[in-house]
């Protein structure tokens, strides 16, 4: 079998489990691989075929999307070339991680299309979501990256089509211990917006920092490190406790470590109110703004005993096994 499986590029959480997908899967099928989004800093360690610019979004300074910037980087004119010239009738399989350009191409040209990611989860009427629903980006979550079948991954499996978060191999062989810091990864804030609060607060903080691109540092009881992969792991896996937003994969990892956790969910961004929710539903800590309470709520977190233990099994062979298997079937995975 031929698969061409295309990868979200916004952010590094599409990368980290999809590099999990492709490691099985490569032993069992030829596959070429499309990035789209060149906000990221994970390196996927698999040959890249296709790199495009895709439909993503910059990660603001201020806890949210950078529209503007966003807007500006955005090209539709590419965005639809690229769907119509990619050759996916090429492949038996097109798989995509919330990928508009593959997804869109095999759904424009036939060509059975399965849609694996965390966004594909929320299509659920089950899925945890706010009270207030965004029924705009209700549709843009459906229609953005649309596939004939779908496999959700969310921190419980809320449907029969959702299955628990894949965690990456580097997670599942780490030494987990407690070293006493708190790791910090909120890539929609500034790391000197964040260090301001931090410091108040007298533990050790490793921040890591999206926008930072020089040498780590250290001043006071903070430190600040540019996002790299081996570096987190090391972090996250000796920490006491991990702050971050209300993304999938990072509190998804935590989770499965047994580390404390605390979110706060990106400004306008539906995806992670719903993950908030579902967190609030395991005991997790959320703090939707950082207003003049935080200081507080975030020493009563560093105060508290409370942590989530979750149980991911390594769910990969059989996530692998329902993509090959997805021709022969009656057309559908759910």
């Amino acid at each position: 079998m031929k698969i061409l499986f295309g990868i979200q590029g916004t952010g590094n959480g599409h990368i980290i489990h999809s590099r999990e997908i492709l490691k099985s899967l490569v032993k069992k099928a030829e596959v070429d691989v499309l990035i789209s989004g060149l906000h990221h800093e994970v390196n996927l360690g698999f040959d890249i075929k296709y790199k495009l610019r895709g439909l993503g979004f910059m990660f603001g300074k201020k806890g949210g999307i950078d529209y503007w910037k966003s807007i500006r980087f955005a090209n539709p004119f590419k965005l639809v070339s690229d769907i119509y010239s990619l050759p996916v009738h090429e492949y038996d399989l097109v798989l995509s991680d919330f990928e508009p350009i593959t997804a869109w191409a095999s759904k424009l040209k036939g060509i059975p299309h399965i849609s694996i990611s965390h966004q594909a989860s929320l299509l659920s009427s089950k899925a945890p979501r706010p009270d207030q629903q965004n029924r705009f980006q209700q549709f843009v979550m459906k229609w953005y990256a649309p596939g004939d079948s779908l496999i959700g991954l969310h921190f419980k499996e809320y449907d029969d089509f959702i299955t628990t978060p894949i965690i990456r191999e580097e997670i599942r062989d780490s030494e987990v211990k407690n070293d006493g810091h708190y790791t910090v990864y909120l890539p929609s804030y500034d790391e000197s917006y964040i260090t301001q609060i931090l410091k108040k607060i007298d533990v050790p903080w490793e921040i890591f920092s999206k926008h930072y691109k020089g040498e780590p540092f250290s001043q006071d009881n903070i430190t600040v490190c540019h996002v790299d992969n081996s570096s987190f792991v090391q972090s996250l896996s000796s920490c006491q406790g991990l702050l971050c937003n209300a993304g999938f994969d990072t509190p998804a990892e935590a989770l499965y470590l047994g580390k404390k956790l605390m979110v706060i969910p990106m400004k306008r961004q539906y995806e992670q109110q719903c993950n908030a929710e579902a967190l609030k539903g395991l005991g997790i800590p959320v703090v939707n703004v950082i207003g003049k309470d935080f200081s507080s709520r975030l020493s009563d977190w560093v105060n508290s005993s409370f942590v989530y233990q979750a149980d991911y099994k390594d769910n990969v062979p059989q996530i692998v096994d329902r993509i090959l298997n997805f021709k022969s079937s009656s057309g559908s995975l759910r």
